[in-house]
């Protein structure tokens, strides 16, 4: 009975997170971010709305937590990360929120139909995220934020992992690793349930409550992964072979 009744709360908390992210990010919107462009330009603007978000999404995970709807915990983080291509695996749909909230202001590539959501489409703007067009454009773009300091959070698989599978990921973030020159910091993401995948909607709520770990391995180069001389392509299939291994869930 006291399962049950715990299960059945973690439903009604998981649907008033999801409510009040809705509503903090149309306050957001049509509040906040319209000051910031009133009074701020640029560089400035953003930074102010990423830290914005940054807080927000904090606010939201300490929510959840404090409902007890999940809990999570930040393994490794290393100080005054900064100028490095943040590089994760993707098996729930909080993925962004929680790293978002831990680490400081960073970009990310957002699909171009969250530019139009009524709900999203005001922050995504305002913090200046990038939108995922085609590669001749989306790169060189990329490259400027995290040469100029930024860090950059990209999840190479494109989308949210199929449960019980391994994961697979796109020769994109390998490609603008290999470009760049940048560091790359991977973060390997293990939840102990399956929560807010792809394939399940926000109602299925696991038996237990899920346990989130954010781990952040050791940072690379591409010098340090890369075999010798090889082409552009070559590098980018090695790299990615590399992600691969160190962002599977349950690898050491």
């Amino acid at each position: 009975m006291a399962a049950r009744l715990n299960r059945l709360w973690r439903l009604f908390g998981t649907g008033l997170g999801f409510a009040l992210f809705g509503v903090g990010g149309l306050l957001l919107t049509l509040c906040w971010f319209p000051l910031l462009a009133l009074c701020l330009r640029g560089s400035r603007r953003r930074t102010l709305a990423q830290a914005s978000i940054k807080q927000s999404f904090r606010l939201f995970m300490g929510l959840l937590k404090g409902l007890g709807v999940l809990d999570y915990r930040v393994i490794g983080m290393p100080r005054g990360l900064r100028g490095a291509l943040v590089v994760a695996n993707h098996p729930s749909l909080l993925d962004y929120v929680m790293l978002a909230a831990e680490l400081p202001a960073c970009d990310c590539i957002v699909k171009q139909a969250l530019w139009h959501n009524p709900f999203l489409g005001g922050v995504v703007r305002a913090a200046d995220y990038i939108a995922n067009v085609e590669a001749e454009r989306l790169l060189p773009l990329c490259i400027e934020r995290v040469r100029h300091g930024g860090l950059l959070l990209v999840f190479p698989e494109g989308t949210r992992t199929t449960p019980g599978q391994p994961i697979r990921l796109q020769r994109g973030a390998a490609q603008l690793a290999v470009r760049s020159q940048v560091p790359i910091q991977p973060v390997r993401i293990h939840c102990s349930e399956r929560f807010l995948t792809k394939q399940d909607k926000w109602f299925r709520v696991p038996r237990h409550k899920p346990h989130f770990t954010l781990e952040f391995l050791p940072q690379v180069s591409v010098a340090e992964v890369i075999e010798g001389e090889a082409s552009s392509a070559l590098a980018a299939r090695q790299l990615t072979r590399f992600l691969t291994r160190v962002l599977q869930p349950g690898t050491q």
